[in-house]
């Protein structure tokens, strides 16, 4: 039997870190990152639990990466979906709604996300975080900013603080409101991306939405 070619090995090798990723999510949403063990994970994965180490230093950094994974497919997903756009705030309102969605769909899993970036570590630096940064900046440019490389970074921000506000344990915002903070902010109709329930922000008229001249755009 020939040995197996250089590009071969390395799709082997970018499929089995796929499993090792896709089976951290499944298993944190199911039982909590406390329960979750890397031998789990491997099995879920079908992978040997040495293999985690090959690609990962430890547990938390195995998670962010999983969650940056799982946040770039979504994003990404919502902003090629049918019908298809190139309009700038529809991307945006897309956007917006794709990361919310996630806080309400994988509470368990954002949370722990959250929580081990607050940490002094803070972020992991990895294929998948690259990959999710470039699509926002990609959106932020969608938009119309002149300077991406410092709207970016606030979009990032204020995402993540609208994620931190709907998993705040004891005292959560409602994910309506917080849309609607982020709708206003970059000006977008409330129609736009995904409305939850179809429903206005806070429970207002839809007339009353519909005065405010920069949800109007």
């Amino acid at each position: 039997m020939s040995p197996r070619s250089p590009s071969v090995n390395e799709e082997l090798r970018r499929r089995s870190r796929e499993r090792l990723l896709q089976a951290t999510v499944e298993l944190v949403a199911e039982h909590g990152y406390e329960a979750t063990t890397l031998a789990d994970i491997a099995h879920r994965a079908g992978s040997a639990r040495g293999l985690i180490s090959y690609y990962f230093p430890g547990k938390r950094q195995l998670l962010q990466s999983a969650v940056h994974r799982l946040m770039h497919r979504t994003l990404e997903a919502a902003l090629s979906r049918e019908p298809r756009t190139r309009d700038g705030q529809e991307l945006m309102a897309r956007a917006i709604d794709a990361i919310l969605g996630l806080a309400a769909d994988k509470p368990v899993v954002m949370r722990a996300h959250m929580a081990h970036i607050l940490q002094a570590e803070g972020f992991v630096q990895c294929p998948e975080q690259q990959r999710l940064a470039g699509l926002l900046r990609d959106t932020v440019v969608a938009y119309g900013s002149e300077d991406a490389d410092s709207d970016y970074p606030m979009l990032r921000a204020l995402l993540m603080g609208a994620v931190f506000a709907v998993l705040m344990p004891g005292a959560p915002m409602p994910l309506p409101r917080l849309r609607a903070e982020l709708f206003r902010r970059y000006g977008l109709a409330w129609e736009r991306g995904v409305p939850p329930g179809g429903e206005p922000p806070g429970g207002t008229s839809q007339a009353i939405v519909l005065q405010w001249p920069e949800d109007a755009k």
